[in-house]
């Protein structure tokens, strides 16, 4: 560092500390940033790169943002991924001579931001350590804000670490090679998660330390090491103490549901699958929370459906409890609607960060405990009189704050007015002293005018002056001499002191600045034993929290008419829901009627169900609503059903939507297969397998082939409940060849004016997919459509048709005798279905030729040929004629 500057010697020590972070240098009233520093932040946040000499040849670059601005810099940094250093003064300026010491006092992550307005209220910051040992991966996720610490451990497994990652969406992650490695590969491709390596051993020392209460013996070795590191991560990055960091939530993975990233994902849990907004998924459709600690526990109870039956029941006991009695559940919301968040009001007071208005907000939010409880009480539900039981009104907290803090104190702490007049005595006496001083101030003024007889006389004050007398050029001829002492020159005026101002204005300004100082103190004073009580305030939050997710689910399924589910007893398995809807898509269809069905998945009865049908017609709507309504009744809220029959499900896989992976170099169809292949390896005979339109993206015989093996392995091997649809009609012969599983398809209604989707899942298998039908009405041109008509009649009807009725070849020619009989029957009008045309690259020079129109006596008579009629309910049937009589009497044939 030989030739630099001795501020510049200083800014290279510091930054040697912390080469991976952007240092903000305190300089004044500025936070500077040097070197390639300067030249990475001048860029991201788009401020002026300049330069200084440094005691060298060269000048250096350099940019800088005000002090009091700087946490917006610093966000935006922080959301880039970079990491913040923040530099400060240790010493007063006044009193230093030489260097003014400098230290960093806080370094920045992602996932150790501490402004809320950084964050969002409804999430969580969750910061991951991570640990691998003797086959066992250990992962500790906290979140700074709120005092969160969360443990767990598992056999390493990909999959197993993916999971955890989808259920805390870490910021940032810290752990050793291995585990990094491993976090890195199983990551979101969209998550912009900051790793960091530390090779940190466990240290029971700091733990017992940290968290004196925990049990550390009984954790396992790679839980205390993914904790340890952690702590020690936090420890060197925030420098200060972590007394909100007191209880571990120690828990199995096993306890509960598993949801790979793709389940998430394809049913939309939290977050739509097109713009991953968190409008349209099942989050935003529960989220009637008032607070926002309950809406942050309202995701996590999403994240991780339970598997324990009793802990499901106390949920559905209380939500049973709250939807019953409108009126008191109006009265808790306007309650819980006035709780500030105390989790992140409790994490900035033991964080040292909270000022005088979030004393105040605390206070305000545990006045509103005692009216909760008083109404919980009456609700007389066990599971709410237990939560309760456990919320402690902090009263004593309340009290203290409401003797020491004033109504309405301002943001900033060392500007006064924070303390309330008489909670501390000698605070007044000083008050009393400035006020008497500006009094005596005021009327000096009034007698200097009287003495000198100058109506523009004025007394003010500045920081750098203290007090003065102002009198304008033209008036100075009128001022005395002898008293008047000059002491600053203004264009139009001059300023003065005296004797007794001067005098005056030391006494004010001590009693001032130890009056500022007093105030400062007992505040922090105020503030540490708040800290103190730190477990209570987490403890009253965490059920203030649960008794929100609680009345938000009570509050959904009495506006949506939702019911409570029932489980399955003793060892069977069946799942059975009368009158299933898909509880997003039905709030979103308002204006329209949500077509309900039914689901009977048992033993008995047929555990696997292969669905056959159009597009378009809901397959893949009923399907999800089935694993939506076990989820929903997993994480203790009513379900969109008249009656459900549920089982507790392990697991949930799902294989919904088409999608390939470019980066990682997998088709669609490999995308397809590796899903398979994890549910394959997986399930279990408690698990629920949703499979849409299983074997496309290869080859017809190659997918079929592989779409029934698939089914078979599920049937035979692993015994599970699963929803398989496809459109490979052919399969429908497996309904005969294995014991569990049944057929169905969703309805159509064929009619002149063409074909009606009705969205009713019906026994029996479909023999069309109406793909042409649906391409019609998605707007292809008409000559793409007519096209697709003749080459399905010519080229792959006969066959294909053939195959699905189990006739000859020339049985189902001899059906077909014109060409337009095969798009009638798809219920395409016959008049519109061309010849056979060479589709051009250019415009039609000539329309092609239109063939006769069919007889409808004819029509009617191939559909009546195909009617299954055993299938058919007594409604469908009827309507079927009426459609056939009104069809005969349009076309006058009698």
């Amino acid at each position: 560092m030989a030739g630099y500057t001795p501020m510049m010697e200083q800014y290279l020590s510091v930054k040697a500390t912390a080469k991976d972070a952007l240092l903000f240098f305190r300089l004044g009233d500025f936070y500077e940033m040097f070197f390639e520093d300067a030249i990475t932040a001048s860029r991201e946040l788009e401020i002026t790169l300049t330069g200084r000499g440094a005691g060298q040849e060269e000048r250096i670059p350099m940019c800088g943002v005000p002090h009091h601005a700087a946490e917006g810099y610093i966000a935006r940094l922080i959301d880039k991924g970079y990491k913040v250093a923040v530099c400060e003064q240790v010493e007063d300026p006044a009193s230093t001579k030489g260097v003014v010491k400098r230290e960093i006092v806080r370094i920045v992550t992602p996932g150790t931001v501490m402004d809320s307005k950084m964050l969002g209220d409804a999430s969580n910051n969750f910061i991951v350590g991570a640990a691998q040992q003797g086959g066992r991966v250990g992962i500790a996720a906290c979140d700074l804000t709120t005092g969160e610490l969360y443990v767990t451990s598992f056999a390493e497994s990909r999959e197993a670490v993916k999971n955890i990652m989808n259920v805390y969406r870490p910021a940032e992650a810290v752990g050793d090679e291995a585990s990094i490695a491993a976090i890195n590969a199983d990551l979101n491709p969209t998550s912009r998660a900051v790793l960091t390596t530390v090779r940190e051993e466990a240290d029971l020392t700091r733990l017992v330390s940290q968290f004196p209460d925990e049990p550390w013996s009984a954790h396992e070795a790679v839980r205390q090491q993914a904790v340890s590191r952690l702590v020690a991560y936090l420890d060197e990055t925030q420098k200060r103490s972590l007394a909100h960091l007191r209880s571990v939530k120690a828990y199995d993975s096993e306890a509960y549901m598993s949801l790979d990233a793709f389940t998430r994902r394809n049913l939309e849990l939290t977050e739509t699958v097109r713009d991953r907004s968190r409008k349209g998924s099942l989050l935003s459709l529960l989220d009637r929370t008032r607070t926002a600690m309950g809406a942050r526990l309202l995701k996590r109870w999403i994240d991780q459906p339970l598997l324990n039956r009793d802990e499901a029941e106390r949920r559905l006991d209380a939500v049973e409890a709250l939807n019953k009695d409108w009126i008191k559940r109006k009265e808790l919301r306007d309650e819980l609607g006035e709780v500030y968040d105390l989790e992140r009001l409790a994490g900035r007071i033991a964080y040292g960060t909270a000022n005088a208005r979030d004393l105040n907000a605390l206070k305000n939010s545990l006045r509103r405990i005692p009216s909760i409880q008083e109404l919980c009480q009456s609700l007389n539900a066990s599971p709410l009189s237990a939560l309760a039981d456990r919320m402690d009104a902090c009263a004593d907290i309340a009290d203290a704050i409401e003797k020491a803090i004033s109504d309405e104190p301002p943001v900033t702490l060392k500007d006064g007015g924070i303390i309330r007049q008489g909670y501390d005595k000698k605070l007044d006496e000083l008050r009393e002293a400035s006020q008497n001083g500006k009094q005596w101030i005021a009327e000096l003024e009034r007698m200097e005018r009287e003495a000198t007889g100058i109506k523009s006389l004025k007394i003010g004050f500045n920081k750098v002056f203290g007090y003065y007398l102002e009198v304008t050029r033209a008036n100075l001829v009128n001022l005395p001499e002898g008293r008047y002492e000059r002491k600053q020159t203004l264009a139009n005026a001059e300023r003065y002191v005296t004797p007794e101002l001067k005098e005056k204005e030391a006494l004010i300004l001590e009693a001032e600045d130890r009056m500022f100082d007093l105030e400062y103190e007992s505040f922090i004073a105020l503030r540490d034993s708040i800290a103190g009580q730190m477990a209570r305030l987490q403890r009253l939050a965490e059920s203030v929290a649960a008794l929100d997710v609680l009345q938000a689910f009570a509050e959904a399924s009495a506006e949506r008419r939702y019911t409570r589910p029932n489980w399955t007893e003793g060892d069977g398995y069946d799942l059975i829901i009368e009158d299933g809807r898909h509880p997003v898509v039905e709030s979103v269809n308002e204006n329209g009627v949500f077509i309900a069905n039914e689901t009977s998945l048992t033993a008995s009865g047929g555990s696997i169900l292969l669905i056959t049908g159009p597009n378009m017609a809901g397959k893949s709507t009923y399907m999800r609503q089935v694993a939506m309504i076990t989820i929903m009744a997993q994480i203790g809220c009513f379900v969109p059903a008249r009656r459900a029959i549920l089982p507790f499900v392990d697991r949930i896989f799902t294989r919904i939507g088409a999608a390939d992976d470019l980066v990682g170099g997998q088709s669609t169809f490999m995308v397809e297969m590796k899903d398979i292949q994890v549910m394959t390896e997986q399930a279990t005979s408690k698990s629920l397998i949703i499979i849409d339109e299983l074997g496309r993206g290869t080859s017809t015989d190659e997918g079929m082939a592989i779409a029934q093996s698939v089914i078979e392995y599920v049937h035979d091997h692993i015994g599970c409940k699963a929803l398989v649809s496809t459109h490979f009609h052919e399969l429908a012969h497996l309904e005969n060849s294995l014991p569990g599983l049944r057929n169905g398809c969703m309805a159509v209604k064929e009619s002149a004016d063409g074909v009606t989707f009705l969205r009713k899942l019906v026994p029996g298998a479909a023999d069309s997919s109406y793909g042409i039908y649906c391409a019609q009405l998605a707007g292809l041109p008409e000559t793409i459509v007519s096209r697709a008509y003749t080459l399905l009649s010519d080229h792959g009807s006969i066959e294909s048709i053939a195959a699905r009725n189990s006739v000859t070849v020339k049985e189902t020619a001899a059906t077909l005798t014109e060409t337009d009989e095969t798009a009638a029957r798809l219920g395409k009008p016959a008049e519109h279905s061309p010849g056979i045309v060479q589709l051009s690259m250019f415009a039609e020079a000539t329309a092609p030729s239109k063939p006769a129109k069919p007889n409808a006596n004819d029509k009617l008579l191939e559909k009546l040929r195909k009617l299954d009629v055993m299938r058919m309910t007594p409604m469908q049937a009827l309507e079927w004629l009426n459609d056939a009589r009104n069809q005969l009497a349009e076309s006058g044939d009698h």
